[in-house]
């Protein structure tokens, strides 16, 4: 099936960088947004908050981490694919905290080329889920000044040392030092989005987060899991894409996320 309809209004690149080749999906002017895509891919809801970032006034580059790009959401899909993130991919570091993927090094460099073909102050960046710690170690590179984290869901707590994971962060002590000194020295700051019932994303990884941080950097949007979309799953999960709504909370958080971005980028 071609499921690649789902993105036809965008280019297609291939980005390599180090050990990694993978697709890259282009749209829009303007400063420029990665938009890295949750568990199980690049799946509709994500093309549709990226064509909203883009309608903003900003170019998105979308990523294809894992999974089929253009594929909808389905239950074994989405199981199949975390499967393989846990099990088989070494890209991504699923259970140690103080420590990021590897291929959040790819995303830099996505980032820095980015950058120098849209111009602007500088790059958004966004994770998803398994992807959503990414944003932040990502700025060790000084390209990205907006960084977004949603669901973010690495290292998982679950299993053995579920509690000690729950605070974790999913960045290296030198990424978290560096972001910290960035935030301080360019009035730099960041989002992060969860519901509040979301058992991936404990509240203790964003108290310890704001605790690294300060308030006043790092914006938490702790959602009633009232306020979602229903999508499937016995708790709302996805904040921007699946469980987004077209009114409430959720909607007010994607429109801040947006703004955020315009902002931080210089967009229009």
């Amino acid at each position: 099936m071609d499921y690649e309809q789902a993105l036809s209004g965008y280019q297609k690149s291939t980005f390599t960088h180090g050990a990694w080749t993978r697709p890259v999906y282009r749209r829009g002017d303007g400063p420029a947004v990665v938009i890295i895509h949750e568990i199980p891919g690049l799946h509709p809801d994500v093309i549709a908050f990226a064509d909203r970032v883009a309608a903003a006034g900003m170019t998105v580059y979308c990523p294809s981490l894992f999974g089929d790009p253009g594929r909808p959401v389905s239950g074994g899909y989405a199981i199949g694919e975390m499967l393989k993130g846990i099990c088989i991919r070494r890209e991504f570091n699923v259970w140690a905290g103080g420590k990021s993927s590897p291929i959040v090094d790819w995303l830099r460099a996505l980032a820095r080329q980015a950058h120098a073909d849209c111009g602007g102050r500088g790059v958004g960046a966004v994770g998803m889920c398994f992807t959503g710690g990414f944003a932040l170690a990502m700025m060790t590179e000084p390209a990205v000044v907006a960084p977004v984290l949603s669901q973010p869901s690495l290292p998982m707590a679950v299993g053995f040392g579920a509690k000690a994971r729950a605070g974790a962060i999913d960045a290296s002590p030198a990424e978290i030092a560096c972001a910290r000194r960035r935030f301080a020295q360019e009035d730099l700051s960041m989002i992060g989005l969860r519901f509040e019932d979301d058992p991936t994303v404990p509240r203790a990884r964003f108290d310890a987060l704001e605790h690294e941080f300060g308030a006043d950097k790092f914006e938490r949007w702790d959602i009633d899991p009232a306020e979602a979309r229903p999508g499937g799953m016995k708790h709302p999960h996805s904040v921007l894409t699946i469980n987004l709504r077209d009114t409430g909370k959720t909607k007010e958080a994607e429109q801040r996320v947006i703004a955020f971005f315009r902002e931080r980028t210089g967009a229009g």
